[in-house]
């Protein structure tokens, strides 16, 4: 690796993104984004096997922080409910994790929303959607086990719900809403979607 290694893989990123944007994944090439970052094909095939490898390089790191918000997410409402703090954990929502994690890195889950086709996450919205689905089932029965009140609503019923539910958290990406009206935005969400959920939990 030469001693400006790190500087061409930035480089790289840069101009990947710029073309993954601008031209979507499938139509995306190689040479391209390699005009683009003023290198040559060669030259980044020292540093990328190819292109898909650069796309996960551009949203892996995005996918790693949401996964690790969900599983702390979780694992707090488990524990505030085993301490009798139900109403501090239906305080929390994936609307937090909007604010926190995705937003901050909007154009990696802009990438995955709306330019991911051909990879392996183009359904990333589906996808994110089936393991909230599991989460709150999950949880659903371990409420039901400690005595809460809990809906228990059929997993269609409960798919469509937190399939709306997502895709609209994730509308202010797709659109490119300035951080501010988004902020509004999600607390628009909250104050529709949260009552509803919290009937389902029984909290």
């Amino acid at each position: 690796m030469p001693r400006d290694g790190s500087i061409s893989r930035e480089k790289i990123l840069a101009a990947a993104q710029e073309e993954f944007l601008e031209r979507g994944f499938d139509r995306a090439s190689i040479r391209s984004i390699g005009q683009r970052a003023g290198l040559t094909s060669a030259a980044l095939y020292r540093h990328f096997e190819n292109k898909e490898e650069i796309f996960a390089s551009l949203v892996e790191p995005g996918l790693q922080a949401i996964n690790e918000w969900m599983d702390d997410h979780m694992s707090r409402a488990y524990a505030d409910i085993e301490v009798d703090k139900a109403e501090e954990a239906a305080s929390r929502s994936e609307v937090d994790m909007m604010r926190d994690v995705v937003f901050p890195n909007r154009t990696a889950f802009k990438l995955l929303l709306c330019c991911s086709q051909g990879t392996g996450h183009e359904n990333f919205i589906h996808d994110l959607v089936e393991r909230q689905q599991k989460d709150l089932s999950r949880g659903l029965v371990w409420l039901k086990k400690k005595g809460y009140p809990v809906k228990e609503p059929s997993d269609e019923t409960l798919h469509m719900l937190m399939s709306a539910y997502i895709t609209a958290l994730f509308e202010p990406i797709a659109h490119d809403y300035p951080e501010e009206d988004a902020m509004r935005y999600y607390e628009a969400i909250e104050r529709f979607f949260l009552p509803g959920w919290r009937e389902i939990l029984g909290i």
